[in-house]
């Protein structure tokens, strides 16, 4: 639904749900931090920061025509042969393998220790990254601004 709605809004609310499919995801593989942080971080920031961007960019709320380019039979042939190709492949590889589940593997003290110990640099330039993308939204949103001669 997320990329097949034509209002922009609606998309970014579709988001959310798959976002909250997700969280519970990891609710299912005993991985609460993550899940909570799935629910906080992307549900509470990243979808609220999408549709500060939509709103501050003025772009078309209501429904867009512009957004469809009349491809749907062949989006669709392509989305079940790559689903068709996935699903073969996943099953094929761990048709045989079964894995334990312990209890207490998504702690926030292992997951912390790897963010802070392997992940601090991608994890700051990703917010730099959507720092920048929000100060261009609004910069491009703004018509005051006249281009320098």
């Amino acid at each position: 639904m997320v990329v097949t709605t034509r209002q922009l809004v609606h998309a970014a609310l579709w988001l959310v749900v798959c976002f909250g499919a997700l969280a519970g995801c990891y609710l299912v593989l005993t991985a609460e931090f993550v899940a909570w942080v799935q629910v906080l971080i992307y549900v509470g920031a990243v979808v609220v920061l999408l549709l500060f961007g939509i709103m501050l960019t003025r772009a078309p709320i209501g429904r867009s025509d512009d957004l469809d380019s009349g491809n749907r039979v062949v989006a669709g042939v392509v989305a079940v042969a790559t689903a068709g190709v996935l699903v073969g492949v996943v099953v094929g590889g761990f048709q045989h393998a079964y894995a334990e589940l312990q209890p207490g593997a998504g702690s926030a003290e292992t997951l912390g220790a790897s963010i802070f110990r392997n992940w601090v640099l991608p994890f700051e330039a990703l917010s730099v990254l959507l720092l920048a993308a929000l100060i261009g939204a609004i910069v491009l949103s703004r018509t005051d601004i006249k281009g320098r001669g």
